[in-house]
């Protein structure tokens, strides 16, 4: 991890994964790694992302990051109204879908369950509402994208 100054003065951190791929689309595979090596070179085909193949997807990762991602938010909005939670279950559904040619991410939809000793719905509802502001994940899906691409058509 790289922590260092962003342009506003504060901090910001950097993680890294990495992914290869190698052979055409339909009967290639590709392996992907992490900085942490929580992945260290697991396998991701056309197969496991369009037909239940086995290996791994980016909307499963996705799915994962957000829900993860929302439970931190959650619990410190919860503690914010003084509550602590004893448990927060958040499932997230990625929807990829094919727009005109090509596939999108068209959805992510957080599905957030709660065990709040002393909590009122409403509260818990505000709680959440400012989890789904806050959460980092929920803000890369609305964010600029940027590529720096390089090319090496050698043999």
């Amino acid at each position: 991890m790289l922590l260092k100054r962003a342009d506003d003065g504060g901090e910001s951190m950097q993680r890294k994964g990495s992914a290869v791929w190698q052979g055409d689309v339909k009967s290639g595979q590709g392996s992907l790694s992490t900085e942490s090596r929580v992945l260290d070179k697991t396998q991701y085909s056309f197969s496991a992302r369009f037909a239940n193949g086995i290996g791994t997807n980016p909307e499963e990762w996705l799915a994962a990051a957000h829900a993860r991602c929302f439970t931190m938010p959650l619990s410190s909005q919860l503690g914010k109204a003084c509550l602590r939670p004893r448990r927060l279950d958040v499932t997230a559904t990625i929807t990829l879908e094919k727009v005109g040619e090509h596939h999108a991410i068209t959805r992510s939809h957080l599905d957030p369950s709660a065990r709040v000793p002393g909590a009122q719905q409403l509260g818990f509802d505000a709680a959440v509402s400012a989890a789904e502001t806050g959460c980092p994940v929920s803000k890369l899906f609305r964010a600029e994208i940027s590529v720096d691409a390089r090319l090496d058509a050698g043999f």
